[in-house]
Parts: structure tokens; sequence; C-alpha cells
């Protein structure tokens, strides 16, 4: 599955609130009923990282979390995920600012729409968070 969005601001920029965890708790969430209280990154071939996303009434929460498998600084950032799933994020500077394109192995709970959906969202707060920052 895929999802994208022109960010329009300096790859440089991009790159540090895409992977700087000050900057990824302020995005790493679908909706504005969530937050991401804590973010670790190593953001390095072989690295881990972890974003706690926890509903802010208190429902919810959980660990989103894995290896990363291919790093190549503002460029692209390969990771599989604690189920095993795997994701390409690539990283494009054109005229237009940053287009970043994420494609992601579907899990078996949700209908691939929703699924798009979720990560589309993210993505569009990710873009929000960078070019007001």
């Amino acid at each position: 599955l895929t999802v994208t969005a022109t960010i329009a601001a300096p790859l440089e920029r991009v790159w540090e609130c895409w992977t700087d965890p000050a900057h990824i708790t302020q995005w790493a969430f679908a909706s504005d009923d969530w937050e991401a209280p804590s973010a670790e990154n190593d953001v390095r071939t072989g690295g881990t990282f972890k974003t706690v996303m926890a509903a802010k009434d208190g429902s919810a929460s959980f660990d989103f979390s894995g290896t990363y498998t291919d790093v190549r600084p503002l460029e692209l950032i390969e990771y599989d995920m604690e189920d095993g799933r795997h994701v390409k994020t690539t990283f494009e500077k054109t005229d237009d600012g940053v287009v970043i394109t994420q494609t992601f192995d579907p899990e078996g709970e949700n209908p691939d729409d929703v699924q798009i959906a979720g990560w589309q969202a993210t993505l569009d707060n990710f873009k929000k968070h960078t070019e007001s920052h």
C-alpha cells in the first residue's frame, strides 16, 4: 500500500522533522484525539525505533516500533516493524518541495482503504508540522 505527500520545506528540515524524536512526538498520530507521548529513534541501518501512540483520553495505546534495514540520509528509510511487515519511505527533492512516498505491507485486521487513510492522515500531520516549523 502507498501514501504520498509533498512537503513545502527544505530537504534537511524534512529529514530532521522525520527523524528527531522531539519532532516525532508532535506529528506521529492519525487524528487529533491521539498523541505520541514519547519517541526513541536510532536512525541508522540496524538501529531501532519506538514511538508510543496513545488516545488522549487514555483508552488505548500501542508501541509503533521496529528495526531499520536500510537508511540513506536525506534519501531513504526502510524498516521492518515488530510484526514483520516492511515499510519503505523515500524523500525526493523537487521544485515544489520534498515528495515523501511510503510503501507498506498491509496488516490483516483492517481493510486496505482504512489502513491507507490512517497512514495518509499521519503523513498529512507530518506535512502540517514540518511546514509550520
